[in-house]
């Protein structure tokens, strides 16, 4: 076994709290398992306490806590924290006496601690996540076979977190194989699938177009069982592909269906699933519901009443409007500029890039036409308010608040 990394400083620390957070054990329910080595401990050395502890940044955790009410305690005055600083068991005979713990009020104070043996809790790369110890409240002989029980029950709480973290690893593996072999047989599917309805259109045999129809729109069905699983809806029924962008790489269906989480059990949920042909990854993103109606939204000029916080150049004007046929027009001053948009909601999300026709301008008026078209080309989404504002928002952060003329 390597050996212990933290030694009190600050860079052993950060290891050694990655270390905590990788095993996922703080804050975790009482387990019979770490109860029943913490009985054993107190039995072995007859001794009323016995913990399991986890020594957090700016606590001490008790995973199991033998003959003790309470299940943490600040990190200041545990002696746990100073156990971990080494590889070697820490043993107080009497607590009262040892220079190491006169002044620590559990030994001070009205606990009377005189007794302690705590052993580290050492990872396989060498990180002491925490101790088994055990505590009494009168001062003790402990012999070294009873120092080496202390170590093999301490070895016995790191097999129990090293089963635990590898479980969990071995399903989240089992759960991205799983993904990844959704995403390839959605590939598959939605590739024959396409094959099929593109025979149906150029066969012109006698009933060969509906056989090949059919067997295009069954391939389909069965290419949409992903994007149910992905949404994880109960109930959830996928819509019919929409155009989503103009490259054709990504098929987009609206999912439908009722959250099965506890917390917001039966309430209704509109999902996008994307499906990207290039990449075979499924994404499912929320679909807020809408809070301007699309009809008021489109064919409507939006005037800017100022661009990043700056005043517009007296006698220019900075315009936006939504086209029906899916396209974005922007005109600035002497400039204009085009791009494809498609409402989710709330949202309208822009793809790029901007096409923009430049003239030659007046020089104040060219500054504001450089930050206007900055802004456009790098819009990653409309908002459309409650209050009838139209908010673009581009992806260095600036943002542009818009009013119909």
């Amino acid at each position: 076994m390597k050996p212990a990394i933290v030694k009190g400083s600050a860079e052993g620390e950060q290891p050694r709290i990655a270390a905590i957070k990788r095993y996922d054990i703080l804050d975790t329910p009482p387990d019979g398992s770490f109860d029943r080595i913490t009985a054993i401990a107190a039995r072995r050395f007859n001794v009323p306490i016995s913990i399991i502890s986890i020594v957090d940044e700016d606590r001490i955790w008790f995973k199991s806590h033998h003959g003790l009410d309470i299940n943490q305690i600040d990190r200041e005055p545990g002696l746990c924290a100073s156990a971990i600083l080494s590889n070697e068991p820490h043993i107080l005979l009497d607590a009262q006496v040892d220079p190491r713990s006169l002044v620590n009020p559990l030994v001070a104070g009205a606990f009377g601690l005189r007794f302690y043996a705590g052993v580290p809790l050492q990872t396989k790369d060498g990180h002491n996540l925490g101790t088994l110890c055990v505590i009494d409240k009168k001062p003790r002989i402990i012999a070294q076979d009873e120092i080496d029980d202390l170590k093999d029950l301490a070895a016995i709480v790191m097999d129990q977190l090293e089963l635990r973290l590898s479980a969990r690893e071995a399903v989240a593996q089992a759960r991205l194989m799983a993904r990844e072999i959704d995403h390839r047989v959605m590939n598959s599917l939605q590739f024959i699938s396409g094959l099929l309805a593109m025979q149906s259109r150029q066969s012109d045999v006698a009933g060969a177009v509906d056989q090949l129809e059919a067997a295009a729109n069954r391939v389909a069905a069965v290419a949409r069982v992903a994007c149910v699983k992905a949404s994880g809806l109960t109930g959830a029924q996928v819509g019919p592909a929409i155009r989503y962008s103009d490259d054709l790489l990504i098929d987009a269906r609206v999912v439908e269906g009722i959250y099965p989480q506890p917390h917001m059990k039966g309430s209704e949920a509109r999902m996008l699933c994307l499906y990207n042909r290039k990449n075979k990854r499924v994404e499912v993103q929320e679909l807020a519901e809408p809070t301007a109606k699309v009809a008021e939204v489109k064919d409507v000029w939006w005037r800017a009443e100022d661009i990043g916080g700056k005043t517009i150049v007296g006698g220019s004007e900075v315009t936006v409007m939504l086209g029906t046929g899916g396209k974005i027009g922007g005109k600035s001053g002497c400039n204009g500029y085009l791009a494809r948009y498609h409402i989710i909601g709330n949202k309208i999300q822009v793809f790029p890039p901007m096409i923009g026709t430049r003239m030659a301008c007046a020089p104040a008026i060219m500054v504001q036409e450089q930050a206007f078209q900055s802004l456009l080309e790098g819009a990653k989404s409309f908002d459309l308010t409650p209050d009838g504002w139209l908010v673009v928002s581009s992806l260095n952060g600036v943002k542009i608040a818009l009013v119909k003329k």
